[in-house]
């Protein structure tokens, strides 16, 4: 029967089908971290703002709340996270051999890393740039004024090739000093023997507030000399947890778009007429089951962290002890370049 059919009716009912929502299967990553009941997530061994543990052993930060809001998502309990601390030489190892389900640590995303290593970035939930930090009490109050200066920085980051390039590019014949972890790096800066830090600037942000004796000594010095878009990265080759794992921070993002609140989620689910926010919330349609999720998924990730908005600014906003202004990372709609595709 299909041979007296014509192309153009045959080619309407590939489209037809293309657009039928079916419902998702579940991938190896996602089996194996509902059989465990646990999401196992890479994170830093200690950035404030961003994964740090307390004494207790309780970790914060907002790639921390990334990795909380996926696991209330999937597993219906945002506690149910093993935490594995990673330092920059050690984090693309722990992805790659399946010792870590997502890695979710101030990693920036590029074209190196997103083709070559195995990974998939799941989008940008910071966007960042390098900066410097140097002594107060210095004459030293531009990057450009750092010609044949030592800075300590670690290895095995796009920090180090970064600082190569801007020296190079401005014939400032910087001398780079390269530890193999951040402490000893910070420290080192700390103790003198550099005349600057570079680092991300919410990381010289972190770093200063944590590390200083008096944060008031040292300067963040106003250049940014690169792009670093920072955000969460899974194993290639499991588009269904990778679904999951960007979809639960763009509904985190346009969950401030329309005023959803930690406090407020549940009245909402109840109460709103707005299709967008019953979409999100699953109270008028159920996009879950297009992830393998059922349809309150959203409204459980938005419970357990708040909105991006609230992350943000319980972490490092302005009223966060690192003080970092929204400046990009507002939304799109309040002058930033937060934007997420929409939830429907």
């Amino acid at each position: 029967m299909l041979k007296h059919l014509s192309r153009l009716t045959l080619g309407t009912l590939v489209a037809a089908a293309a657009m039928t929502s079916v419902p998702a299967h579940a991938g190896k990553t996602v089996d194996a971290i509902k059989a465990r009941g646990q999401l196992i997530c890479g994170v830093n061994t200690g950035l404030a703002g961003f994964s740090a543990a307390d004494s207790q052993g309780n970790w914060s930060g907002l790639d921390v709340d990334v990795c909380k809001a996926i696991a209330a998502a999937m597993l219906g309990d945002a506690s149910k996270v093993k935490w594995v601390p990673l330092n920059a030489q050690q984090r693309f190892t722990a992805l790659q051999s399946g010792e870590i389900d997502i890695l979710s640590r101030n990693t920036t995303w590029t074209l190196t890393r997103d083709a070559s290593l195995g990974m998939s970035f799941t989008g940008a939930t910071y966007y960042d740039g390098q900066g410097f930090m140097v002594p107060s009490k210095g004459k030293i109050k531009s990057a450009k004024q750092l010609k044949g200066a030592t800075v300590c920085v670690q290895s095995g980051t796009t920090t180090e090739k970064n600082l190569t390039d801007f020296s190079r590019a401005n014939k400032l014949e910087i001398k780079p000093v390269v530890f193999e972890k951040v402490e000893a790096a910070t420290g080192a800066y700390f103790a003198g023997r550099c005349q600057a830090y570079t680092t991300d600037a919410s990381g010289l942000a972190s770093v200063r507030n944590k590390e200083a004796k008096v944060p008031a000594d040292h300067l963040i010095l106003p250049e940014l000399i690169s792009k670093e878009p920072l955000g969460p990265s899974v194993r290639r080759g499991d588009d269904e947890f990778l679904a999951i794992a960007k979809w639960v921070v763009f509904a985190l993002i346009e969950a401030e778009e329309y005023n959803i609140t930690q406090a407020n989620v549940d009245g909402l689910a109840k109460t709103s007429t707005d299709p967008v926010v019953g979409r999100i919330l699953g109270s008028s349609e159920d996009t879950g089951k297009l992830l393998g999720l059922d349809k309150e998924w959203a409204a459980r990730a938005i419970k357990a962290t708040g909105n991006y908005g609230e992350i943000f600014e319980r972490n490092v906003g302005p009223k966060s002890p690192l003080g970092l202004p929204r400046g990009v990372n507002n939304l799109w709609s309040k002058g930033g370049i937060m934007y997420a595709p929409p939830v429907r």
